[in-house]
């Protein structure tokens, strides 16, 4: 099979036990944050809000939640991560359950801000919880089905919002999204916390092992300023496609929301998949897989986006999905090559700087920088800043190539000396 791993024994139960609940828990946050790009219209309508206005709920959610993260590393660096983990989807969870009582703009800006803080705590902790469950050689297949919860939750929140908003409120389908997530953080409870670094192989050189050395690490630094141009490109794109499908094409708010969250969960499965599996094949015979793989889909992804914003007619639908497939397809090779840039022992820490870094330079802006153009000039011409950012992202990560480390791929140095 394309994407099998090792035959199911009682000594790797449960490294697939803890991957599966952690899937599980990442898709409700991912779910959790679409609901609102769903119902978005709807929100608008009932506070009287511009696109600015209604933008700035992501930008200050993703702002809080990316503050929060330099805090969050660092303990989870010295404490328990799975108690962490726990603390923080309860928190998020139960303050999702207060939009019932949420009935002006600044209550909801409030609470948004707060469920940001709240699962910044699972985002910083759990792909290294998840990385050292297994064998660095898996790494990109492994956090290819972890990060499946991007499109699937993704959509999830989408199909969500755009079926019952219409019929039952706004504020309803995040009573939805939110009362799973109590379940499995009793769930993680119970799952037995992995040894740190106990599969990881490169040498701890100053660059590795210290968070002032991550300044001097090229390899993190290539990865993480690629991964933020891209993240300024999906997140504009995930606020503002379902709206410019409504206001510019003119479909109704549940046939944007349904169209484009089918695009998503669709592309996003068999993009995170083959984008995991490809990088730990090339992985064998060149370091720098990981970076390759994420250059080259970012760099095809441009002139679909192109397409998608400028032709109508049949061609526009066929060339969203072939643009979001190429930005979705990074997510696992590139999330390994962050991994892997760093020693374990400071690997919560450097994801929180990564996360730090990619939303204050990418989706933490890219929504009202996008709501700012659309006000000044139209919808259709704010799509053009994630279509430059696509570009940059691009030339970053062919460059960063370079400084890809060596890993271990079945016990041996994985494609040593290459490039």
């Amino acid at each position: 099979m394309l994407y099998s791993l090792d035959p199911v024994t009682s000594e790797n139960l449960q490294p697939r036990t803890a991957l599966i609940v952690l899937t599980a828990l990442n898709l409700l946050n991912y779910a959790d944050r679409n609901v609102l790009f769903a119902v978005q219209p709807l929100v608008q309508v009932e506070f009287h809000l511009s696109y600015k206005q209604i933008a700035f709920l992501t930008s200050a959610f993703l702002g809080f939640y990316m503050l929060a993260a330099p805090f969050v590393g660092p303990l989870a660096d010295r404490y328990s991560r799975k108690l962490i983990i726990v603390f923080g989807a309860i928190f998020w969870s139960g303050l999702t359950l207060l939009t019932a009582v949420t009935h002006t703009y600044t209550e909801l800006l409030i609470r948004h801000t707060l469920v940001g803080v709240g699962e910044a705590t699972f985002v910083t902790i759990a792909p290294t919880f998840v990385a050292d469950l297994f064998e660095q050689g898996k790494r990109g297949r492994i956090l290819g089905v972890f990060y499946l919860a991007i499109p699937v939750g993704s959509a999830a929140g989408y199909l969500l919002g755009g079926y019952l908003a219409p019929h039952h409120g706004w504020r309803f389908p995040f009573y939805i999204a939110a009362a799973p997530g109590f379940l499995l953080a009793i769930f993680v409870l119970f799952l037995k916390e992995p040894q740190r670094g106990q599969f990881d192989s490169p040498k701890g050189t100053p660059e590795r092992t210290t968070v002032i050395g991550l300044a001097r690490n090229p390899a993190f630094l290539t990865a993480t300023l690629g991964m933020a141009a891209m993240t300024f490109s999906l997140g504009g794109i995930q606020v503002w496609m379902p709206q410019f499908l409504y206001s510019d094409r003119h479909y109704t708010l549940e046939n944007a929301n349904l169209t484009f969250g089918l695009i998503i969960v669709a592309d996003g499965i068999l993009s995170a998949l083959a984008g995991g599996w490809l990088g730990d094949y090339l992985l064998r015979r060149m370091k720098s897989a990981y970076y390759l793989v994420s250059a080259a889909s970012m760099a095809l992804g441009v002139p679909a986006m192109i397409v998608a914003l400028f032709v109508k007619g049949r061609a526009m639908i066929p060339a969203i999905a072939v643009a979001a497939f190429f930005l979705l397809f990074n997510t696992a090779p590139l999330n390994a090559a962050v991994m892997n840039s760093v020693d374990a022992r400071i690997r919560a820490t450097a994801i929180a700087v990564n996360i730090f870094i990619i939303h204050i330079l990418g989706d933490v802006p890219s929504p009202t920088m996008m709501g700012w153009v659309a006000d000044k000039r139209s919808l259709q011409a704010a799509f053009t800043l994630p279509v430059i950012a696509m570009v940059v992202s691009s030339a970053i990560l062919f460059y960063g190539m370079k400084f890809a480390p060596p890993v271990s791929v079945d016990g041996a140095s994985g494609g040593a000396g290459k490039t």
